[in-house]
């Protein structure tokens, strides 16, 4: 598995499109169903699945615990949404909480995290050789 994260609009799928050039289809967390995430080699927009998930009644628990064990070699990209200001409205915090989470477990599995600044991917984790 590989991870890459980073503020919104800061080049992560230009990145990943350079970085992983063998990834043809990127699956669009916006508008995927879960079933999906499990057949996928790369998905963009995770962040937006999450917010689905939550705003559809579904949580996020066990989420990281599914795709490491269905899918443990896809690619996710995700914004970073735990920098800033505490939002005021519960669910904005329920969905920040639930996305920190999540991307902290599949970091901890993942063999490559990469975290993008303006366009600049830098290798936060990686396997060694």
């Amino acid at each position: 598995m590989k991870l890459v994260i980073g503020g919104a609009f800061q080049g992560k799928f230009n990145f990943v499109k350079k970085q992983f050039p063998d990834v043809k289809e990127w699956l669009d967390g916006y508008t995927c169903s879960r079933r999906e995430i499990f057949a996928c080699k790369g998905m963009v927009h995770f962040h937006d699945f999450i917010k689905r998930e939550l705003r559809e009644g579904r949580g996020a628990e066990g989420l990281a615990e599914e795709i490491i064990e269905k899918n443990p070699d896809i690619i996710i990209v995700s914004n970073e949404l735990g920098y800033g200001v505490v939002p005021v409205d519960p669910f904005d915090r329920k969905y920040r909480e639930a996305v920190g989470r999540t991307c902290e477990k599949l970091a901890a599995f993942s063999e490559e995290v990469y975290r993008v600044v303006c366009g600049i991917g830098t290798a936060i984790k990686k396997k060694e050789a």
